[in-house]
């Protein structure tokens, strides 16, 4: 059996009831306690003064007969004599029996008590102070008594503030019911907007409250949480449509050609099949290879660091330097301004640089110039060839996957397709941008990245 509350907004009231009905009750037993005591301390200073005044007078002989009653009757006031006689009252005390049977000693000439009569609501408590008048043995007795309020004696305060203690619990559990709900409503219309969200559609996003709460956090974070999981669905999806797409060329060549030499063995040219389904393998592996690296960028947990732009730039054309070109190759130019650094992963920049670097010298003409540079807080990196250019209108499709361009711009000097579109994303995943701009001659890509000051 489940006695805990399932809810939230149930937990919270009955945990401010509960202290409520503590912090409440505290507070009542307190007020009864000061009540009670404030009240009794009243009557027995009232009890006290007119019996001892009453006790003085007799000493010095000064009493009047009946005893004069300056209450008004609240205190009732009895003089009583060896054997129980009453010898004199206030008129209020002569209607009443004798007020108490105690009889002090002479070694407690005084003594105050509460006496009590009666059950339930028909119960009446009174206070009493009992004065032997002097120690000789037939000394008289002056009893005082003053009734206490019946509030005091039945229970009635006691339920009155069990009554106060209840209706203020209440109050604050509908109070904390109310707030808790307001503040929670956030909550739940981001639940039921995450319910709603499928697999199938990612583009929709909770409701973010004003303010910088923990709940407007929430609702952020959610919201982030869910661009990554569209990004990442996203790129699953382009993969696997690549994928589909773009390995369907090679692997049905390569199929044909092994089964044209599997069916036809004695008419077949089994160095130039070789040689063929090597070429394939080669293209297929390079396919996989950037679809991959282009599911992985901005996903990982690569470690990024400080990188010199200039100087990796420096590195990756001594590299090629180093590497026997073919007669006619471009001529690769630098201008690499020092200390413009970047942050991120040395191995994505390596990747990108090298991308760029490889689609200028394939439609280069003589020369490719690679330009580090800084602006107003952007690492600035440009690489331009002298070659055909690209048409304006064709300037963003060349990022695209497996882009096809005219003749001047084909893919017949070899490639994927996907070398600037793995450049462009690791561009983006570094927080820059990788754009074609305008030029004299030849395609000028520049890329923009966060200066890491």
């Amino acid at each position: 059996m489940r006695l805990r509350p399932r809810s939230i907004r149930a937990r919270d009231t009955l945990v401010a009831a509960v202290l409520a009905a503590v912090v409440f009750g505290g507070i009542a037993s307190g007020v009864d306690l000061g009540v009670r005591g404030t009240v009794r301390s009243a009557l027995v200073q009232d009890t006290a003064q007119s019996a001892r005044r009453t006790s003085a007078a007799i000493r010095d002989g000064s009493l009047a007969s009946p005893i004069p009653d300056d209450t008004g009757g609240r205190v009732l006031i009895q003089v009583v004599g060896p054997g129980g006689n009453m010898l004199d009252t206030t008129p209020a005390a002569a209607r009443h029996r004798r007020i108490s049977g105690y009889w002090p000693p002479r070694d407690e000439r005084v003594r105050d008590y509460v006496a009590c009569e009666g059950h339930g609501f028909g119960r009446h408590c009174s206070t009493i102070e009992a004065i032997r008048v002097t120690t000789a043995p037939d000394s008289v007795v002056v009893y005082a008594a003053t009734r206490m309020p019946p509030i005091l004696v039945n229970g009635a305060l006691e339920a009155l503030l069990a009554l106060a203690v209840l209706a203020l619990s209440a109050l604050v559990a509908w109070v904390t019911w109310r707030v808790v709900g307001r503040t929670l409503r956030p909550v739940e219309m981001i639940r039921a907007q995450l319910a709603e969200i499928s697999g199938s559609d990612l583009s929709r996003r909770v409701p973010q409250p004003p303010g910088e709460d923990e709940i407007a956090e929430l609702a952020a974070t959610a919201n982030q949480t869910l661009d990554r999981l569209e990004r990442a669905v996203n790129r699953q999806r382009q993969f696997a449509s690549d994928a589909s797409h773009e390995l369907r060329t090679p692997i049905a060549g390569l199929r044909a050609n092994l089964e044209d030499a599997s069916m036809h063995p004695e008419d077949t040219d089994l160095k130039a099949v070789v040689e063929s389904a090597l070429r394939d393998t080669d293209r297929l592996e390079h396919i996989v290879t950037d679809l991959l690296l282009l599911a992985r960028i901005g996903t990982g947990n690569a470690a990024r660091e400080d990188v010199e732009l200039g100087e990796l730039a420096r590195r990756e054309i001594d590299r090629r330097a180093a590497v026997p070109r073919p007669d006619g190759a471009p001529r690769l130019v630098a201008d690499l301004a020092p200390g413009v650094r970047v942050r991120g992963v040395r191995m994505q920049f390596v990747r990108l640089l090298g991308n760029l670097l490889d689609n200028a010298e394939r439609y280069a003409d003589g020369s490719v110039a690679v330009s580090v540079s800084s602006s107003g807080g952007t690492a600035v990196l440009t690489v331009q060839d002298d070659g055909p250019g690209i048409a304006p209108d064709d300037r963003e499709r060349v990022f695209e996957r497996f882009t096809r361009l005219d003749s001047a711009r084909s893919r017949h000097a070899g490639g994927t397709g996907l070398g600037l579109a793995i450049a462009r994303e690791i561009a983006h995943a570094h927080g820059g941008s990788l754009t074609v701009e305008d030029s004299v001659r030849g395609a000028r890509f520049v890329l923009h990245l966060p200066l890491n000051a």
